[in-house]
């Protein structure tokens, strides 16, 4: 049922008159209607339509009105112009050679064709006859107008007693040769009507002998065929190849040549159809699958790509095909694609933001920086990927909220993508009471280093626990080491192990962790050392006299002598074994 309709739609939109190009709208003979613009009552301004409307008014039977397209006088026209018309439009219709869709629609004529004044549209081919078909500018009181010439006008007489009727008619009920429907006889009908079924009997041939070597193909490299490819392509290239065979059989049939062109239109539109319709599901079939490749190994970014790329290419490819259907039908595309160039540069600043987002869409999925399902922080906000669409991508937050970025923004923002590292940072701080000795706190550091080390998930060329100062109220010490997972809930769990194993230490060594508080102590004070204040203030008396008081700085000779009087590491630690003292 949806073939019929688009089938009658299609008839409809042949009859409709067509820029530059209808041979309908015809003005019968003493109507003076005269166009806006001021052309050529009788629409003879153009080669094109000059044949055209021709061809109507001879289809139409208005040979009296055909007659005003032919250069003779006038009054051989009111004696012998019908008559002329008459056997003009059966050499057309069947001793014409040339292509009608070819036809010059500017007044000036088609360089192709001959000069401004004069075209050569093709000829009339009877027999071993060739005889040229032309047509001439004339200069009315309306203006200039194109016309069938006088000199090939003088040789139709001779031409039209040489030209052959259809063998086929001879054999036919005369009803079938006599009457006509739309200017073509119904015998010619008939034809078309029953060649249908024979066409897509060779269509579906067709398809069957095209898909021979494909299967010899994947049987010769060992690989399965895909019906999916098979399913997609089987109906749009029975359509194509039906529509050839049909327009084949249809050249044996000698069509009228006004019907030729209506049918050529039909032919040609049904044709696209089936074609564009084959590069769709084509499209659509095999983008699926490279997205379905892509996901199985791991580019989740690639393949929302894949989707994208879909998109645009399915709308590409139906631009192309109303283009080439306009086409088909004779529209002058040169005026449409122009308006689509206005048009589109009207839509480009009217949608500049959504144009901004879908480019920012297309470079965060080519540049994979984010995938569907990664866990990402987004300027102060953090959240989970959930999808990434043309216009934003959508993210599901930490309090579970939608949070809907626009793509364009997302392409200038900093993101951190938390599923991309390959460890995750371990560093606590340590808050030890002041009043820990420091052999207690060399244990404590000694045994959290020695723990970090044995530990299984802790990466041990990056574990380091140090003496990082003194707080106001406790001792500081700082951890750094990298957990070796990339998943936030193992993660937490190793993180809670080391915690609990680093309370154990502090509590072994007999220390405890800092409170953010104040301890008051009620004690004797025993002032300050007397004897050991009078050796500091001697020895500063003593460089003073020297000419050695080191402020603001030793003096350079002394910074020399200074350097290596400190052993380090202490000659009682680990660590020096290994190294040779100089």
């Amino acid at each position: 049922m949806k073939k019929f309709v688009l089938l009658f739609l299609v008839l409809s939109l042949a009859r409709v008159p067509l820029p530059a190009q209808s041979p309908s709208g015809l003005v019968k003979s003493g109507a003076k209607q005269e166009s806006n613009s001021g052309s050529d009552p009788l629409g003879r301004d153009t080669p094109s339509e000059t044949v055209l409307r021709f061809l109507q008014a001879a289809q139409d039977g208005d040979y009296k009105t055909a007659a005003e397209y032919l250069q003779i006088s006038g009054t051989r026209r009111q004696s012998q112009g019908v008559n002329l018309a008459e056997k003009l439009k059966v050499l057309l219709d069947r001793a014409f050679v040339g292509s009608l869709r070819r036809l010059s629609t500017n007044r000036e004529g088609s360089a192709e064709y001959g000069t401004s004044d004069r075209q050569t549209i093709g000829s009339f081919s009877v027999g071993d006859t060739d005889v040229p078909v032309i047509l001439v500018q004339a200069v009315y009181p309306t203006g200039k107008v194109w016309l069938f010439s006088s000199e090939t006008l003088g040789r139709v007489p001779d031409l039209y007693d040489n030209v052959q009727a259809h063998q086929v008619e001879n054999k036919l009920p005369q009803v079938l040769v006599r009457d006509s429907l739309l200017g073509m006889p119904l015998w010619q009908w008939l034809a078309l009507l029953l060649s249908i079924p024979v066409a897509v009997a060779i269509g579906w041939a067709c398809v069957l002998l095209l898909a021979i070597p494909h299967r010899l193909w994947l049987k010769y490299k060992k690989r399965p065929e895909l019906q999916s490819y098979r399913t997609a392509a089987s109906t749009p290239l029975l359509i194509c190849f039906s529509v050839i065979a049909h327009r084949v059989l249809a050249s044996y049939l000698g069509l009228p040549l006004l019907s030729r062109l209506y049918y050529y239109r039909i032919i040609g539109v049904i044709f696209s159809f089936g074609f564009f319709w084959f590069l769709l599901r084509a499209t659509s079939v095999t983008m699926q699958r490279l997205r379905s490749r892509a996901i199985r190994s791991g580019r989740i970014g690639t393949g929302t790509l894949m989707v994208l790329g879909e998109r645009l290419l399915t709308a590409f490819i139906v631009i192309v095909a109303i283009l080439a259907i306009l086409g088909v039908l004779g529209f002058n595309l040169t005026t449409v694609l122009a308006g689509l160039g206005i048009g589109g540069i009207a839509i480009a600043f009217a949608a500049q933001k959504t144009l901004e987002n879908l480019f920012g869409g297309i470079s965060v999925l080519a540049d994979e920086v984010i995938r569907v399902g990664d866990y990402c922080r987004f300027g102060d906000r953090t959240g989970t990927v959930e999808d990434i669409s043309l216009r934003s991508t959508r993210v599901r937050t930490d309090a579970r909220t939608e949070l809907s970025i626009p793509n364009g923004a997302l392409a200038t923002m900093n993101i951190e993508n938390f599923a991309r590292r390959d460890k995750i940072f371990f560093n606590p701080a340590l808050s030890i009471r002041m009043e820990t000795t420091a052999d207690q706190l060399r244990y404590l550091l000694a045994e959290v280093r020695r723990m970090l080390y044995e530990h299984p998930k802790v990466g041990s060329d990056s574990a380091n626990i140090r003496f990082a100062g003194f707080d106001a109220s406790a001792l500081r010490v700082e951890i750094t080491s990298f957990v070796l997972t990339r998943d936030a809930n193992e993660f937490a769990a190793v993180r809670e192990d080391l915690l609990l194993r680093i309370m154990d230490i502090v509590e072994k060594s007999g220390s405890g962790f800092a409170l953010p508080s104040q301890t008051l102590y009620l004690s004797r004070d025993h002032g300050l050392d007397r004897e050991r204040g009078s050796a500091a203030e001697q020895e500063v008396q003593h460089w003073r006299d020297t000419q050695n008081l080191p402020f603001p700085d030793y003096a350079a000779a002394d910074k020399s002598t200074f350097r290596g009087a400190i052993v380090y590491p202490d000659p009682q630690s680990a660590a020096s074994k290994n190294q040779k003292t100089p």
